[in-house]
């Protein structure tokens, strides 16, 4: 198989980009980016340690994402998971942080390059909390670079066409994967069923 091996070789296999391509990158984010952020519900982030590369997704209510100091800074609360901690970890050992935004409807996606770190500072928590419960953490992004993503991803995976979304029973589920990589010792049918209430009680 042939194999790319330099970035010569990428360049002359796909050319230089175009203006637009370069000009659309700010090292803050702008008024224009700001409405994209604080309209996202939904953000994939990616962040890098000792054992590799992780990508998590981050969803909360629109304006979940703060920004502040003219565009330079990012507060994102950490709300209730399943406690691996991946990303957190990652960050306290290598702060770089990459940000994918995204609204269903528009098949513009911001992504923003920075670095991060963890802070437990009690009346930041509290800002955030919802029903009385704070975040345990909230991640402070420096923002390095910030630019708007080519929509032809969006466009091509036609991703916000309702009549095109999997029928969920057509798909494994989480319980059905877990029994099979545990032998049953975890998961199966009750492992889903109880789930929406165990999400329900623990969202926040």
């Amino acid at each position: 198989m042939s194999r790319i091996e330099t970035v010569t070789q990428l360049e002359d296999l796909y050319g230089k980009p175009g203006p637009a391509s370069l000009r659309k990158v700010a090292d803050h984010v702008t008024p224009e980016y700001r409405v994209f952020i604080e309209a996202a519900p939904f953000a994939a982030l990616a962040t890098v340690g000792p054992e590799g590369l992780d990508c998590s997704p981050r969803g909360d209510k629109a304006g979940f994402v703060r920004v502040l100091d003219d565009g330079r800074t990012l507060l994102l609360p950490d709300r209730r998971g399943n406690n691996r901690v991946d990303s957190l970890s990652n960050i306290v050992r290598d702060p770089r942080v990459s940000l994918m935004f995204m609204v269903p409807g528009s098949g513009n996606i911001i992504r923003i390059n920075g670095e991060a770190y963890l802070s437990i500072e009690p009346d930041l928590l509290d800002s955030f909390a919802v029903d009385g419960k704070p975040p345990r953490s909230v991640m402070v992004v420096a923002v390095g670079e910030i630019y708007f993503q080519c929509a032809r991803a969006i466009i091509r995976s036609d991703l916000w066409n309702t009549e095109a979304q999997a029928d969920p029973g057509t798909l494994p589920t989480p319980g059905q994967i877990l029994a099979t990589l545990t032998d049953g010792e975890v998961g199966g049918p009750n492992y889903d069923t109880e789930w929406p209430d165990r999400a329900r009680k623990t969202m926040w």
